[in-house]
C-alpha cells in the first residue's frame, strides 16, 4: 500500500507564506511526474503545479512567480513553496503522484488526504 501524506498548511494572513510538503511511502518502485492541485470551496479541484521526474515544471497562470514547486527523490517528497499568498489561495490542496508499485510495471495515480490553507487577515 502506498500512501501520500501533506504537510505544511494552516492559517496565514495575506502576503505571507507557506511551505506544503508531501511524502509517499509504502512499496514503491518508481515516481514519475509529482503535483499539487487545490480545490476551493464550491469549485473545481484545478492544478497549481507539477514537476515531471526531470525536473521539469508546470504552472497555473494564478501563481505562477508566486510558487515554486521542487521535489527530494530521495525521500520520495514534493515541496510547494507558497509566497505572496492572496485570500483566492484560500482552498484544500492535495498532493499526487504517478506512482510504480513494487512488482509492477504500470504507474497508477494517487492522491493525498489534502491539507487546508486559508488566507486571510
Amino acid at each position: 500500500q502506498v500512501q501520500l501524506v501533506e504537510s505544511g498548511g494552516g492559517l496565514v494572513q495575506p502576503g505571507g507564506s507557506l511551505r506544503l510538503s508531501c511524502a509517499a511511502s509504502g512499496s514503491i518502485s518508481s515516481i514519475s511526474t509529482m503535483g499539487w492541485y487545490r480545490q476551493a470551496p464550491g469549485k473545481q479541484r484545478e492544478l497549481v503545479a507539477d514537476i515531471t521526474i526531470g525536473d521539469r515544471t508546470n504552472y497555473a497562470d494564478s501563481v505562477k512567480g508566486r510558487f515554486t514547486i521542487s521535489r527530494e527523490d530521495a525521500k520520495n517528497t514534493v515541496y510547494l513553496q507558497m509566497n505572496s499568498l492572496k485570500p483566492e489561495d484560500t482552498a484544500v490542496y492535495y498532493c499526487n503522484a504517478l506512482v510504480m508499485y513494487s512488482g509492477s510495471r504500470y504507474y497508477t495515480f494517487i492522491w493525498g488526504q489534502g491539507t487546508q490553507v486559508t488566507v486571510s487577515s
